[in-house]
């Protein structure tokens, strides 16, 4: 897959350096994947939540915190959304970010 954009990813780094394990270990392992569908993807991540419009969220670093992707399945794209703690996603529509 290819993931837009890693900067995302790196600036919350910056600011939760505790995060940067899991999320360098979901980057590489999403990367390397090739989900044709929500199936496929929730045979590898089980606790990913599919949601409305193409969504995934995924729970890092033991649910501390959560990254919402857009995944076009047919050009093989994840489009990072969201990054961020638990506070934070709950003020938003992960629907429609």
């Amino acid at each position: 897959m290819r993931i837009i954009s890693r900067k995302k990813l790196n600036d919350f780094c910056k600011y939760h350096p505790q995060a940067e394990k899991p999320l360098r270990a979901w980057y590489a392992d999403a990367k390397q994947e090739n989900w044709t569908s929500p199936n496929d993807l929730k045979n590898i991540y089980r606790n990913a939540s599919i949601i409305t419009n193409n969504r995934v969220v995924f729970n890092i670093k033991g649910n501390d915190y959560r990254l919402v992707v857009a995944i076009n399945y047919s050009h093989s794209i994840i489009y990072i959304r969201f990054i961020g703690t638990h506070v934070e996603y709950d003020k938003i529509d992960s629907r429609i970010i």
